[in-house]
C-alpha cells in the first residue's frame, strides 16, 4: 500500500461476533494497514446478554435421571458425578432463538449490554473479562446465558443492525430472519441459585475467538478473582455427545416409548447385544430382565464413557462392554454365546443425514453369524418419508439476490445456479427444522422400508411416484426423514411427530436433523388453486454405499425463476 488507509470497511463476524477472528484482524490492521483514529465500518459492536433457567436447554448440557418403571419397581439411572461436576463444551450453541418459546425459560436478568468494541479504535485480541452487576428479576436456578449482538454502521448510531431475538427487539414488527447469523446459547459450568432482588455479578470472558460466561457473588475486580481459562469438558461426554443428542437422551417419554417396546421382546434368558454409539438402551434392558447384556463401543473414548456410566450405577460387572468394530466381533467377545435380541436406537456419531443411521443395517449384517435362531432385531425395520413443504424463510438460502441496495450481483447469481445445476440441486442438506418453520402442502409419504429383520440386500432398493400437493403455497422442497418400527406397535419418527393441520405448522422432532431437498422452482398458488400439482420422484438407496440418491421434478409446475 502506498500509505495507510483512513477507512477500514470489514466483515470479519459471526454468530458469536468474534469466532471468525475478527479481534486479532482489527488488531494487525490497525497496527500496520489504517491511520490512527480512521473511520471503520461498522463503527462498533455491542454484546448482550441475558441470564435464565431453562429445563428445556439445560437439558442439552447435563444428563438428567433417567427413570424405568420394571416389574421389581422403579430402577433411576443416574448420572457419573465428573459428568455433573464437568463444565461443558466450551464451544457456543448457536441456534435461531426466535423459535424458542418464552414459555421454555425463566428470564432471571433484564438484557445486560456486557461489552462494547469500537473497531475505529485499536482493537486489542488479548484475553479479557466484563463485568455486570444486576439484581435478578425472580429467583430461581441460573443454568443459561441467552446472548446476541448489535453493530452501529456510523459513528452517531444512526444506522443499526441487530440480532436481538423477538422478545428483545425494539420493534418485533422489522425484525430480519437470518441464518448467517443468529443467537448464542452458552451454559454455566454449574447451575447455581440465585434470589430476587440480591445483587450478582455475570462476567464475560473472551479470548481472540471464543465468548463463555460465568457468575460471580462479588465483583471480580474487588477481590481479584479472574479466571481467563476458558473451560473444558473432561468428562467425554460432551465431546462425544452434540447438543441435541443431550436433549434426546434426557427426553423420558422417548425413554418411556423404548421401554415399552422391549417389554414386549424380552424374555428371562435373552442375551442382548446393543449396538449404537453411546446408547443408554443396554441399560434398559438390564434393568427389564435380560440374563446377559452386552454393547458396542467402537472408539476408545465412548468406552471409557460408558464405563463410568455403568460405574455410577453399580453395573459395571452386569453389563460387558466390547470396544471393537462390528466385523471384528468373535465368539469369544460374546462368551461363546448366541444373540437373541439386537438392540439399536439407531444412532451413530459419524451421521449427518436421516438415512446415515442406516449403519445399524450394515452393523447387523456384520454380525449376523452371531445371532441365534429366532434372534429378534428391535428395531425391526426402518422407512424413509417425505413431505412437500413452504418453508417460511428458509427459501432464502437458495434464492438469488438480484438487485442489493443499488448493486447488481446477477452474476454472482448465476455461479451459484451454474455450482447447483452441476451436483448440489441433486443432493439433500441436512436442517434442524424446529428452528426453521414450514407448512406441508401434501400429505406426508412413505417413499422406501428397509427389513433389519433381514441382512443388507446385494442390489439397490428404488422407489418411483408421485406426492400430490393438496394445499395451496409455494413448493419449495421436499423434506425427508426417517421412521423406526421398534415393534408392529412401536415406532419411532425422527422428522413428523403429528399430522400438520392445513394453516399449523409442521411439528419436528427437536432432537434430529431432517433433510432438505429443495425445488429449483416455486409453485404459484393460483396453479394449486386452478388444478392439482404433483411432484413426482425417483429415490434409490445404494447398498455398496449406504447412499439414498433421489430426484424430485415438479408436474406441471411454473418455472418463475424463484
Amino acid at each position: 500500500m502506498p500509505c495507510r488507509a483512513n477507512i477500514l470497511i470489514t466483515e470479519l463476524f459471526d454468530t458469536e461476533l468474534i469466532g471468525e477472528g475478527a479481534l486479532p484482524s482489527y488488531e494487525h490492521a490497525h497496527r500496520h494497514l489504517v491511520q490512527e483514529n480512521c473511520e471503520a465500518v461498522p463503527h462498533r459492536a455491542t454484546v448482550y446478554a441475558q441470564l435464565v433457567e431453562s429445563r428445556m436447554m439445560w437439558s442439552w448440557n447435563k444428563l438428567f435421571p433417567i427413570h424405568v418403571q420394571t416389574r421389581l419397581g422403579e430402577q433411576v439411572i443416574v448420572p457419573p458425578s465428573e459428568l455433573e461436576r464437568c463444565p461443558g463444551a466450551p464451544s457456543v450453541y448457536d441456534i435461531q432463538l426466535n423459535q424458542v418459546s418464552p414459555t421454555d425459560f425463566t428470564a432471571l436478568s433484564s438484557v445486560l449490554p456486557m461489552f462494547s468494541v469500537d473497531f475505529s479504535k485499536q482493537v486489542s485480541s488479548s484475553a479479557a473479562c466484563h463485568v455486570r452487576q444486576f439484581e435478578p428479576l425472580a429467583s430461581g436456578q441460573a443454568q443459561v446465558v441467552l446472548s446476541w449482538w448489535d453493530i452501529e454502521m456510523d459513528p452517531e448510531g444512526k444506522i443499526k443492525c441487530t440480532m436481538a431475538p423477538f422478545w428483545a427487539h425494539s420493534d418485533p414488527q422489522e425484525l430480519q430472519w437470518r441464518d448467517h447469523w443468529m443467537q448464542c446459547v452458552y451454559f454455566l459450568p454449574q447451575e447455581e441459585p440465585v434470589i430476587q432482588g440480591s445483587a450478582i455479578c455475570l462476567v464475560a470472558h473472551h479470548d481472540d475467538y471464543c465468548v463463555w460466561y460465568s457468575l460471580q457473588r462479588t465483583s471480580p475486580e474487588k477481590n481479584g478473582r479472574v479466571d481467563p481459562v476458558r473451560p473444558v469438558c473432561d468428562c467425554q461426554a460432551h465431546l462425544l455427545w452434540n447438543r441435541p443428542r443431550f436433549g434426546e437422551i434426557n427426553d423420558q417419554d422417548r425413554t418411556d416409548q423404548y421401554v415399552q417396546a422391549l417389554r414386549t421382546v424380552l424374555k428371562p434368558d435373552s442375551v442382548c447385544l446393543c449396538v449404537s454409539d453411546g446408547s443408554l438402551l443396554c441399560m434398559l434392558a438390564h434393568h427389564l430382565g435380560a440374563e446377559q447384556v452386552f454393547t458396542m463401543e467402537s472408539s476408545a473414548a465412548s468406552h471409557r464413557l460408558m464405563k463410568k456410566i455403568f460405574k455410577a450405577n453399580h453395573l459395571e460387572d452386569k453389563i460387558n462392554v466390547i470396544e471393537k468394530r462390528p466385523e471384528l466381533l468373535t465368539s469369544a467377545d460374546l462368551e461363546g454365546k448366541k444373540v437373541s435380541l439386537l438392540l439399536g436406537e439407531p444412532f451413530f456419531t459419524t451421521s449427518l443425514l436421516p438415512w446415515h443411521n442406516l449403519y445399524f443395517w450394515y452393523v447387523r449384517t456384520a454380525v449376523d453369524q452371531h445371532l441365534g435362531p429366532g434372534a429378534v432385531v428391535m428395531p425391526q425395520a426402518a422407512s424413509l418419508h417425505a413431505v412437500v413443504v413452504e418453508f417460511r424463510d428458509l427459501w432464502r438460502v437458495r434464492s438469488p439476490c438480484g438487485n442489493c441496495e443499488g448493486f447488481d450481483v446477477h452474476i454472482m447469481d448465476d455461479m451459484i445456479k451454474c455450482a447447483l445445476d452441476f451436483r448440489e440441486s441433486k443432493e439433500a442438506e441436512p436442517h434442524p427444522l424446529w428452528e426453521y418453520p414450514c407448512r406441508s402442502l401434501s400429505e406426508p409419504q412413505q417413499i422406501l422400508t428397509f427389513d433389519f429383520q433381514q441382512p443388507v440386500p446385494p442390489q439397490p432398493l428404488r422407489a418411483e411416484g408421485s406426492i400430490k400437493l393438496s394445499r395451496p403455497g409455494r413448493s419449495h422442497g421436499a423434506v425427508l426423514w426417517m421412521e423406526y418400527h421398534l415393534t408392529p406397535g412401536s415406532t419411532i419418527s425422527t422428522g413428523l411427530l403429528k399430522p400438520a393441520e392445513d394453516k399449523e405448522d409442521c411439528c419436528w422432532n427437536p432432537h434430529c436433523k431432517q433433510a432438505v431437498y429443495f425445488f429449483s422452482t416455486t409453485l404459484d398458488p393460483r396453479e394449486l388453486l386452478g388444478s392439482p400439482q404433483t411432484v413426482s420422484y425417483v429415490v434409490e438407496f445404494q447398498p455398496h454405499t449406504g447412499d439414498v440418491t433421489m430426484d424430485f421434478t415438479l408436474a406441471d409446475a411454473l418455472d418463475d425463476g424463484h
